[in-house]
């Protein structure tokens, strides 16, 4: 089982600080989910991980083996990251079929049966440059990118913006179905937190470019409640646990609980209790201080 591992990552550009020490291990055979607000350094650390992007301080290794101008360690990676359509030069300017030629030439297992697959099923039009396709074309692209890389670790910046519902869901499809046939490991940075829940084994959040937490998605949601009712049964329900994102309308009062493992919710009161979805937690751990 591969590993890729990140230590004490810093990145600063000017006098601003992105990413603060951040460590993070992920384990070869896994759907990642990578969330955050705008801002909190999401792209900036897909990027330092696939060695796009040097650190200002801090290692990253794959089993070991730095990922830095290590062309070896490299080609075990791809990061299809949103494409800029703006400018008459670079990726926006190239015709479709002249993109996917440079990527096949680039990634090393790439499956030109695979490409050509997505290419039809998603009526991708070739010839077409990329500053004149539709947002959600463009999307397209980078997940033939992704898919057809054969990449053993693929991440994905924004894979879905621009989708529709349909296509979104067929993504998530197609990935899990890869997944299952290849046992890839995937890392997918999204801000439709809800419909990708199911997909992700293990969630990272990022908040202000430090982890927050990265925890397996299911076992995390069972520790995650809503609880609501009378403000002073609340408060008394939830004395001495872990609360997020108080809400108070009249008497009335609402809170987040996140139970540590093996905790529970004590009995015996009068108070409303509920699961709380992954975009709802996600809400009460970085939404209430930056609002």
């Amino acid at each position: 089982m591969s590993k890729l591992t990140a230590r004490e990552i810093v990145k600063t550009y000017g006098k601003k600080n992105v990413l603060h020490d951040v460590n993070l291990e992920l384990e070869s055979g896994k759907i990642y989910g990578l969330i955050g607000r705008n801002g909190a350094g999401k792209t900036t650390l897909l990027s330092i991980l696939t060695a796009q992007n040097p650190a200002t301080r801090g290692t990253v290794e794959l089993d070991g083996q730095p990922v830095w101008e290590n062309p070896r360690v490299l080609e075990h990676f791809c990061f299809s990251r949103e494409l800029s359509q703006t400018g008459t030069s670079g990726a926006a300017a190239m015709k479709v079929k002249e993109y996917l030629e440079i990527a096949a030439t680039y990634f090393t297992h790439w499956d030109q049966a695979t490409a050509d697959r997505l290419i039809q099923e998603f009526g991708i039009e070739k010839k077409k440059r990329i500053n004149k396709l539709s947002k959600g074309m463009v999307s397209m692209v980078t997940i033939v990118v992704a898919l057809a890389s054969k990449a053993e670790f693929t991440f994905l910046d924004e894979p879905v913006a621009g989708l529709d519902v349909i296509a979104r869901e067929r993504f998530y499809q197609l990935l899990l179905e890869e997944f299952t046939q290849t046992g890839r490991t995937f890392v997918i940075s999204t801000h439709i937190i809800e419909e990708a829940a199911d997909v992700f084994e293990e969630v990272i959040m990022l908040d202000e470019g430090q982890i927050l937490l990265k925890e397996n998605t299911e076992e995390l949601l069972e520790r995650a409640y809503h609880v609501s009712g009378h403000e002073e049964e609340v408060d008394a329900a939830t004395k001495g646990l872990e609360v997020h994102h108080e809400e108070k309308l009249g008497r009335s009062k609402g809170v987040a609980v996140l139970l540590s493992p093996g905790q529970t919710l004590p009995q015996g009161y009068d108070v409303s209790v509920q699961k709380l979805s992954l975009q709802k937690l996600f809400v009460a751990l970085c939404g209430e201080e930056h609002v």
